[in-house]
């Protein structure tokens, strides 16, 4: 059965980072940035990107999924709030084992890995303030702080296997 592995976490905490690692890793795998689908200029957050966003994500897991070269499907996003991982996951239509893994750090390691990519302090800001929004999902939690990225990628290949 097909594996969809999610990573989650705030921004700069290492998703992106982490699921190329660990696409790199696992033979017959695919990845997808949730961040892509928001790649705009403009960049707008309005109801009507918001869904189109949503619905795109989707298409393509669903397609993922479906497509029998791959044995896992790893997509990594924000998803700072529950319920979104529910309006993707309700509308997934193949049958896969699902693992939603969260990425967190200490705040003063949030900070420096944010600074590291020169990003605006509001950034920082917003980052460290939703640190606390992964405390409470459904997801299996994975601190960063002390740990290389191959190490959390071995981490993750250890639940996923």
């Amino acid at each position: 059965m097909k594996k969809l592995i999610i990573i989650n976490g705030t921004m700069g905490v290492g998703k992106t980072l982490t699921s190329k690692l660990l696409y790199k890793s696992l033979d017959k795998s695919v990845c997808l940035d949730g961040d892509w689908c928001w790649m705009m200029n403009p960049f707008k957050v309005t109801e009507e990107n918001k869904k189109m966003v949503e619905d795109n994500i989707i298409y393509l897991l669903n397609n993922f999924l479906k497509n029998s070269s791959f044995k896992y499907v790893i997509f990594n996003w924000v998803i700072h709030k529950e319920y979104i991982f529910d309006i993707i996951l309700d509308k997934l239509t193949e049958d896969f084992e699902l693992y939603k893994i969260s990425l967190t750090c200490s705040k003063d390691e949030l900070r420096k890995r944010i600074l590291k990519d020169n990003r605006k302090e509001e950034v920082i800001t917003k980052s460290i303030e939703r640190l606390k929004n992964y405390e409470d999902m459904s997801t299996i939690k994975i601190d960063t702080t002390d740990k290389l990225p191959k190490e959390v990628v071995k981490e993750i290949i250890d639940i996923v296997n």
